[in-house]
């Protein structure tokens, strides 16, 4: 299994109708920001799409943002658009991603990655902690945790 990036792919295409095949609204919203080429506009110009793959096929994917549902907040960067497809659930693939999201957030040197879910016991495992409750973009209460990095 490999990490690459969606914009650095060379392989767009295959890889969005990858991501369109995820069973989760916020992977049909994500799809629909790269698909309509408003996902830079939205999180932040220097932001990624990270791709867990296995050759040809998607395993798991986030994002690494510099913004993400939580605004307005002086935050940054998030990991956000968590999704791993069910085949593959349960064998720790977000690991690969959180490894990846730390090395580009330790080359920008910063100190943390935060994350917006409503998901209690999954980011715990990856030595998150929960910071506090925030609301999101439609005034909704989120889960805001903080993974820091060494």
């Amino acid at each position: 299994m490999d990490v690459i990036s969606y914009y650095e792919s060379g392989r767009r295409v295959h890889w969005l109708s990858e991501i369109r095949k995820s069973d989760w609204g916020a992977g049909s919203f994500l799809y629909r920001l790269l698909h309509d080429g408003t996902f830079l506009d939205a999180v932040g110009e220097r932001s990624k799409v990270l791709l867990l793959t296995d050759g040809e096929e998607l395993i798991s994917y986030c994002t690494y943002a510099e913004k993400d549902d939580i605004q307005p907040t002086e935050l940054t960067p998030w990991m956000g658009f968590v999704y791993t497809f069910p085949a593959y659930r349960g064998q720790r693939c977000v690991g690969r991603l959180f490894e990846a999201v730390e090395r580009l957030a330790k080359a920008e040197g910063k100190r943390a990655v935060y994350i917006s879910t409503n998901h209690i016991g999954l980011y715990e495992k990856y030595g998150c902690r929960y910071l506090a409750q925030m609301n999101d973009r439609e005034g909704n209460p989120s889960r805001v945790y903080v993974k820091e990095i060494f």
